[in-house]
Formats: C-alpha cells, structure tokens, sequence
C-alpha cells in the first residue's frame, strides 16, 4: 500500500519533532480490558473512559483514569472541606478490584506516576529477568522503556465423537516500548500448531481460512500450522493526534461483537489517526485488505482497501452516542486518494468519483446507569431504502443490522460477578456487494460479525472472580441463521455477489436452509502468577438445519496453560 508507506514516511520525519506523550495499546484479549470495563461503568461520570468504543485501549489515557480512581478514594476536601468526589467514593472498590487495579497499574508501569515498589519481584531470576512481576525483562530509564516477555500457550482437549484430539500449541514473543515517550513501538510474534474441534476445522475447510489469522498451511490431520505477525509505532502529530501505523487488529464498539469493524478476523496493514478534543473523539483508519481469493503455491494476492471514520461525543458525563461510516473498495491494487478525506462524508466522494464501492453507515451508543449497569448498541445502514421498508419489509435492499446489550456489575449485589446480555440482528444481504472485491470482508473472513448476515444470535456471559487469581467465564451463544439452499443465494453469504439472487423480495431473516446452533462454554482459570494462567474448559454445540433436521452434538474438554497470550474461543 505504498500511499500509506509514503504518506507515514512523512509523518514520522515531520510530526516527531513536535510531538507529545505517546502511548502503546492493551492486547487483544488482556484482562485488563474487562477492568476497565467495570470502572467505567462503577465510575459512571468519566470522560476519557467513555471514549472506549475504539480498541484497544491507549495504556497512557486509561492509566490516568485509573490513577484517578485510585486517588479519589483517598478523601480530597475542598475549601469546605467538602469532600471533592463524595459520589465516586460511595461506589466503593471491593478488594478483588483493589487487587485489579494494582495488577492493571503494575502491567502499564511505563505511565504509572505513583509508587512502584509493589512492582518489584522479590527474587528476580539470575539479578536480570522478572525484576518487576509482570515482565520478563524490562528496562525503566528516563528516556527509554522497554518490556519483553515470552508468549505460550498449550491447550489439549478430546471432543465427543471425534477420534483425534483438539490441541493448540503455541510459543512466541511480545514487546512494546517508548523512545523519550515520544513514540512508542510494539510487536507480537507466535508460531502455532492448532486442530480444533471438528465444525472449527469445516469452517477452516469452506472458507480457507483459519479464524482470526492469515496465511496457514495443513499440519499432520486435520491440523493447521500458521505465524502471527503484528506491529506498529506510534507518535502524535500535535497534543490531541495520535498517529499509529501497523499491521493488527482493529474493533469499535462496546458489545462482544461489533457491526462496524472487529477484530475476530485477520489482522491488516492500516494508518490510523484518533483526534480527542474537548468532548469528541474522531478516529480515521485507512486500511489495505485481501479480497476473496483461492491461493495456488507463491503467488501474489490483489488487494483492496478500507477507509473508516468513527466520530464519537460525550452528550452527558454519562451518555455517550458515535457515528461510524465506511467504505470498502477495489481499484487494480492502488489506493483511491479522494477517500483520504478525514472529513467529507463518504456516500458524497462516492458519486463524485462515480464508483459503485460498498459504502455503509452507522450510529453507535452507550449509556452508564446508577453505578450498576450500561446499555449500549450499534445500527448499520448497509443500502437502506426508507419507501421499501414501509411497504415491502422483505425487499433484499433492505440491508442493516442492530446490536443491543447491557452490561450489569456487581450484579444482585454480589462483588465481582458481572453480567453481560447482547442480540444482534442482520438482514440478508448485509455487508454483500455485486462484485466479490467490494464485499465486507478481509482475507476470506468478515470484517465485522463472524456470522456474516441473515441471522439473529442472542449471547450472555457471566464473569465472576470469587478470589484475586480466579476466574470464572460462562457464555452462552444461541442464533439461527439462513443459508443457502438449492444452489439459490438467500444473502447469507456475505462472499457471494449479490446480483446471483434469484428473488428481489421475500427475504426474512433466517430466510433459506434455517439453522440453528446452541453453544455453550465454561471456563475456569488460576491465575498462578502474574499473566500466567492454568485453565479448565468445558463447550458443548448443538447445531441442525432445515434440510437435515437431526441435531449435531458436540461435546469438548480442555485444559492448558496461557502465559502473555488472549484465550482462544471456538464462538460461533
């Protein structure tokens, strides 16, 4: 994507010598996320956090919130003496989350500007490795900060009806830094060895590709072996710009999934701008995708790119709306420069430059209620024609999806078990487009939800944490979905164009060969020292369609070992 490469050659050389603090960013699958999460939602009237709808998460903003929090319990008096955050303090921390909250100060150590001495390992390995408890090897200097740490994860499990066994096996490293806090630098490199459950290795099988990663090659039965690769830098153009250039993940929204970009899928290369000022938060991403494609040995894939905007405002201290726009397109592997943009609404650049590209619109929102609980959501208008859903409902250019959840801590007054309700609904044909260049996806895998369109999935988690190092995750996924059927295209696919419809009306969601899939999964995890954790799984899937009425069970049992690493969840 030479645009971009050149476009940050510029920024870097330029914008440096200006610069600000600058910061890297929570991994993907951190537990700290969920803290922050709690905090926001406990704390109610917070600007910085209510600007979480982008991921991941800057280190040095919610650190600072965190600090925040940490100081407003000490008691500070006005002038009165009037205490300065009586209300903040009435929501108090129950140990578990004091517990959290230092170990989320620990592992974000370079912005932290209080005590560190908690911080320090008591006997650290040959008076060089694991000084501090969360990094194998860190260096703290005034003008440079450096943390290394090895990444694994073992996972063995048997499934019911299935001969072979389910495993991941995974080693790497990870590392993130600043030079003079001016700019900041991560990456994370893991080569893995993976055989999932059997309609795991079926979706590896028809779409060719392994959920979440890129490039993969068959191991031994049934198994895959692939590298995942991710890096970026960072710095900041002026006070309230970030500029971060890398190849990795991307999500906005509050819910478990997004319908506006997640990071289920691969990583890609993008150029991402985020500007915070006063009570707005704007995020530009330009991105160069993989359209859909069948590899055949050492060929080089096409390209197609992204671009995206997602404005979000704090209406309220405690209320939060956003709105988002994208656009997918394909040009002959170069980058379309009317869509750098960063302001001018997409659907006008689109008729200038007469292109039938894939844009969409959304609107996002999300509210804090009594200390207790947040209700959030997301509506995607893909092509949306307001006469034809007033009179023909069913009409296939009735393209949109809805999100609705609610969050609830501390739920029924029991400290640290968390709750979590979401649906999502998407009409056939969403996110589809009438060349298969165009469509919203990235390297055979959606961008936004794994279900692609025509389904309604409803999902509810319960996290609870009944002592510092235990966790204890149960989810539960049920949806029903249309598929095609009879060679006919009934717009769940979002891989296929959709002019290969055979209808123009008729479309219900769920429309085509109806399936239905239940799936559960408990997990239970100790933490045995910091970021490393001993775990126990248990998943079971029920799935049947239309045509084949007969249920398909399967039932999985794992346990493993995670150390720096996200879990792996088979969820859909």
């Amino acid at each position: 994507m030479q645009f971009i490469k050149s476009f940050t050659k510029v920024l870097f050389f330029i914008c440096p010598s200006f610069a600000t603090a600058q910061s890297t960013f929570l991994t993907q699958g951190s537990k700290d996320i969920h803290f922050v999460d709690r905090m926001e939602i406990k704390q109610q009237k917070n600007t910085n956090l209510n600007f979480s709808a982008v991921r991941p998460f800057n280190r040095k903003y919610i650190v600072e919130q965190t600090e925040f929090i940490d100081s407003a319990r000490l008691g500070y008096t006005n002038a009165a003496g009037v205490d300065k955050y009586q209300e903040w303090n009435s929501q108090a921390l129950t140990p578990i989350d004091e517990y959290n909250l230092n170990s989320f100060l620990m592992n974000n150590s370079e912005w932290v500007t209080g005590p560190k001495e908690d911080f320090l390992s008591k006997k650290p390995i040959l008076k060089t490795f694991y000084k501090t408890k969360p990094n194998f090897l860190e260096v703290d200097t005034k003008n440079f900060f450096l943390a290394v740490n090895p990444v694994f994860q073992y996972v063995y499990g048997r499934e019911s009806n299935n001969n072979q066994s389910v495993y991941l096996n995974s080693k790497g490293v990870t590392a993130r830094g600043l030079i003079g806090k001016k700019i900041g630098f991560a990456t994370y490199l893991t080569d893995n060895q993976e055989r999932g459950p059997k309609y795991f290795q079926q979706n590896v099988n028809f779409y060719r590709a392994v959920p979440g990663v890129g490039f993969y090659k068959p191991f031994k039965s049934n198994g895959t072996d692939y590298f995942d690769a991710r890096g970026y830098i960072t710095f900041n153009a002026a006070k309230v710009i970030d500029i971060q250039f890398g190849y990795d993940k991307n999500f906005i929204g509050n819910g478990y999934r997004s319908l506006f970009l997640s990071d289920w899928g691969n990583s890609n290369l993008f150029l991402k701008l985020n500007t915070r000022i006063w009570k707005i938060n704007y995020q530009n991403i330009f991105m160069e995708l993989f359209p859909q494609f069948k590899k055949s040995g050492d060929s080089l894939l096409d390209r197609k790119y992204a671009a995206m905007h997602h404005l979000s405002m704090n209406v309220t201290k405690w209320l939060n709306i956003g709105f988002f726009e994208g656009v997918i397109f394909g040009r002959k592997n170069h980058f379309d420069f009317q869509y750098l943009n960063p302001i001018i609404f997409y659907r006008h650049i689109e008729g200038t430059v007469g292109s039938p590209d894939n844009a969409v619109a959304g609107f996002d929102f999300k509210a804090n209620i009594g200390h207790r609980a947040q209700i959030y959501g997301q509506l995607l208008l893909d092509e949306f024609v307001l006469s034809q859903i007033k009179n023909n409902p069913t009409s296939w250019v009735n393209k949109w999806g809805i999100q609705l959840g609610v969050k609830y801590v501390d739920a029924f007054g029991v400290p640290n078990l968390d709750i979590q309700l979401e649906t999502n609904r998407v009409r056939p044909f969403t996110y589809t487009h009438s060349d298969t260049i165009s469509n919203y996806t990235h390297y055979n895998q959606p961008l936004a939800h794994p279900l692609g369109a025509n389904f309604q999935e409803f999902l509810g988690i319960i996290r609870y944490q009944p002592a510092p190092k235990w966790y204890v995750y149960l989810q539960a996924i049920y949806y029903y979905k249309g598929l095609d059927s009879a060679g006919k295209n009934f717009g769940g696919n979002i891989f296929q164009n959709y002019t290969t419809r055979t209808m123009n009306d008729g479309f219900k969601i769920g429309s085509g060969n109806k399936a239905t899939v239940l799936n559960a999964y408990l997990q239970v995890s100790y933490e045995i020292r910091e970021n490393i954790f001993f775990e126990l799984s248990g998943q079971y899937r029920n799935s049947k369609t239309l045509n084949n009425p007969s249920s398909s069970n399967s039932t999985l049992v794992t346990a493993g070992v995670r150390l720096n690493m996200f879990n792996r969840r088979y969820d859909f």
